[in-house]
């Protein structure tokens, strides 16, 4: 039995505060409920980055790694969910100065080159016709928000698609939230208004992190921590 069957439908799931104490007291298996809770929201974050599903998934072992091992570094400040963030963020853009020799997202660089869209999108829908529709729709969309610069579709992947706070998406990123707050806008300004009014609805349908990777990057990084034997500090 896993971490997630431990709870009936009907009861309600600790808060992601309460799934830390009892990491920490050494209820190692329920950091899969954290795992399953934010995938969908690293995925993204890092994708919007690095543009690479495989690395988006490496970066989301090495956050959730990385969040076991310094628990204690967790204060409650900020939540749970924008301190992980801002661990992903930060891999991700390591990354990303490896790979291509950029400034980092606080910097005022050149823009980046435009890169291939994801490879799929998958939009449910009740008939063939319609789900074509979408599928094509939120292709469309999710290729225009790949193409913008980084540092405007990581605010904007933050903000619109994962629905962040701008004071959330100002911490995980290091930025003001007045920063925040303008390339929100320059990122919307950039993409074609028509489009963006006729494919709003659709945003979080599309950038999906789905079962088999969650259930992949879930077995990754326990196989990661019981190879390491880190206790935690």
């Amino acid at each position: 039995m896993n971490a997630l069957s431990a709870f009936s439908p009907a009861a309600s799931e600790p808060s992601d505060e309460e799934v830390v104490e009892r990491v920490r007291s050494g209820d190692v298996a329920i950091f899969e409920l954290l795992m399953r809770r934010y995938n969908q929201r690293i995925y993204r974050v890092a994708r919007a980055i690095l543009r690479d599903d495989s690395e988006a998934e490496d970066v989301m072992q090495e956050a959730y790694v990385r969040a076991y091992e310094h628990l204690d570094q967790f204060a409650g400040r900020a939540k749970f969910s924008t301190w992980l963030t801002r661990i992903a963020v930060n891999e991700s853009i390591a990354r990303l100065q490896r790979r291509t020799r950029i400034a980092p997202l606080h910097d005022n660089e050149e823009e980046e080159s435009r890169g291939d869209p994801m490879e799929r999108v998958l939009s449910p829908s009740p008939s063939p016709e319609q789900q074509t529709a979408s599928r094509e729709l939120g292709y469309v969309l999710e290729r225009a928000v790949m193409s913008l610069p980084v540092q405007y579709r990581t605010v904007l992947m933050m903000r619109d698609v994962e629905e962040m706070t701008t004071a959330e998406t100002a911490h995980a990123l290091d930025l003001t939230e007045e920063n925040v707050k303008v390339r929100l806008h320059r990122a919307r300004a950039l993409l074609r208004k028509e489009l963006y009014a006729q494919t709003g609805h659709a945003t979080a349908a599309a950038f999906q992190f789905h079962a088999l990777r969650c259930d992949r990057v879930v077995k990754r990084v326990f196989e990661r921590i019981a190879r390491a034997n880190v206790p935690l500090q």
